[in-house]
């Protein structure tokens, strides 16, 4: 089977009616547990960002102390867990600022880990690579924004 265009489903959408798009979208969210978590977050969280971003923040700090600590693979396994759920809650939202929220917050939670990370070069390598990434963000903000996380950025590097 063929995929569609996005230009094509935008088309057919707007012959149906409300009724129709009701249930074509119950059928969506009961296909996939990530459609179920999208249209969740847009008709339950979207109104409120920082209740979001909090809650996101939780989960994170749940998944961070069931990290099995006793071999930095596993570490390495469990900080590729939490960074792929970040991703995902990220992409429903959408929002530069809640990308750099929820990536700023999974550095200082990998700086503030126990082992340390240091120790682990592959581990330094996921660091750095969303340092990079936070920076490159930031650029895209306005500039109080910009300020604001680049204070936070640079108090998060500055105990290297």
């Amino acid at each position: 089977m063929k995929t569609v265009t996005i230009k094509q489903l935008k088309d057919e959408v707007a012959h149906k009616t409300a009724d129709e798009l009701k249930e074509l979208c119950l059928q969506l969210a009961r296909f996939k547990k990530e459609n179920k978590e999208l249209l969740g977050y847009l008709l339950f969280e979207s109104h409120n960002e920082e209740m979001y971003i909090d809650s996101i923040k939780e989960e994170v700090d749940t998944l961070f102390e069931e990290i099995n600590t006793k071999n930095y693979f596993y570490i390495r396994k469990g900080a590729r867990k939490i960074l792929t759920f970040i991703k995902k809650h990220i992409r429903y939202s959408k929002k530069k600022e809640t990308e750099v929220e929820l990536l700023l917050y999974f550095c200082k939670k990998m700086k503030a880990f126990r082992p340390s990370i240091k120790r682990s070069t592959r581990l330094q390598s996921i660091f750095g690579t969303q340092v990079k990434m936070i920076k490159r963000i930031i650029d895209k903000l306005h500039e109080d924004l910009q300020y604001d996380y680049q204070l936070e950025l640079d108090e998060l590097l500055e105990n290297d």
